[in-house]
């Protein structure tokens, strides 16, 4: 055999073994048939298919997916028509279950999330399907993850994204909510007021207090300075008292001293002086201070 036909089976050979050779990603698989039926499922790393007889049916990202559904329009319990749009996160859990489960999955998640949605709405009321987002959530993630096990899909949340009432409805509601935030704007400043006026009235008790602990210490402080001034008065009485009796004053002298007090009485302004009853006696006393003057006038004795 010619070497050139080698050649050329040789590089038909490489160019079909390299042309058959996949690499499989993360988070990635893919589903392969042989002569049209389902064969395996490749996962992550190198492949190598049969010629001719396999091929890649379908490539499947393993990732969570994320598909905001438009708006769905559903009739509460109470016949009110609201337009919904759901958020649903999902990924697939079995390529082969994927490709061959249902066609066109995405559609079919689709529609099974707008009807499952349309029967949970038609069991509550308006009301309740405004304050009941979590049940909804909650109920729907649970159907569509039941219904779409045999699709090879896995539902992991669903999130109901808007609800929008009809206009009338969405008015009556806008008037609610604003009347509702002019209440609490009245109650914070009704009690802000409340607050206000217990703060001033607090703030008064205790000036009160503090003024009358202020007086009563002034009253104390005084009355122990008037105490403190007739001790000191009474002390200095006793001290004279004391001098007295310790200089040996006798009668003459304490005679003198009534003189000199009923000289001073006579100077003041009273217009009218009772004079004592042993005025009588004057004369003795005058004698008496005549005495003790010369007395004091005498040469001192050598």
């Amino acid at each position: 055999m010619p070497v050139y036909v080698i050649i050329a089976l040789l590089v038909v050979v490489i160019v079909l073994i390299a042309s058959n050779i996949r690499i499989i990603p993360q988070s990635s698989a893919a589903v392969i048939e042989r002569l049209g039926g389902y064969q395996k499922t490749w996962n992550v790393g190198l492949h190598v298919k049969m010629p001719f007889i396999d091929r890649i049916a379908n490539r499947v990202s393993l990732k969570e997916k994320v598909f905001d559904f438009p708006p769905q329009p559903v009739i509460t319990k109470d016949n009110v028509t609201m337009m919904i749009d759901t958020v649903v996160y999902f990924q697939i859990t079995d390529p082969k279950l994927y490709t061959y489960g249902v066609e066109r999955p995405i559609n079919a998640l689709e529609n099974l999330s707008a009807t499952t949605l349309r029967n949970i709405i038609g069991e509550l009321e308006l009301d309740e399907s405004l304050t009941s987002r979590d049940v909804i959530n909650t109920k729907m993630r649970s159907i569509l993850d039941e219904a779409t096990d045999p699709w090879g899909i896995k539902v992991n949340r669903v999130e109901v994204k808007n609800i929008e009432p009809p206009q009338a409805i969405r008015e009556a509601m806008e008037k609610q909510m604003k009347a509702e935030r002019e209440r609490r704007e009245q109650i914070l400043i009704a009690e802000g007021h409340k607050q206000s006026a217990i703060l001033e009235a607090e703030g008064k008790k205790q000036s009160l207090i503090l003024e009358a602990e202020a007086a009563k210490e002034a009253a104390i402080q005084k009355a122990k300075g008037e105490a403190e001034a007739i001790r000191e008065v009474q002390q200095a009485k006793a001290a004279g008292l004391k001098m007295l009796k310790d200089a040996g004053m006798d009668d003459k002298v304490l005679k003198l001293r009534s003189i000199e007090a009923f000289e001073v009485a006579s100077h003041g302004q009273a217009t009218k002086i009772i004079v004592p009853s042993d005025m009588q006696s004057l004369a003795g006393v005058v004698s008496s201070i005549s005495e003790i003057a010369k007395s004091g006038n005498a040469p001192a004795k050598k």
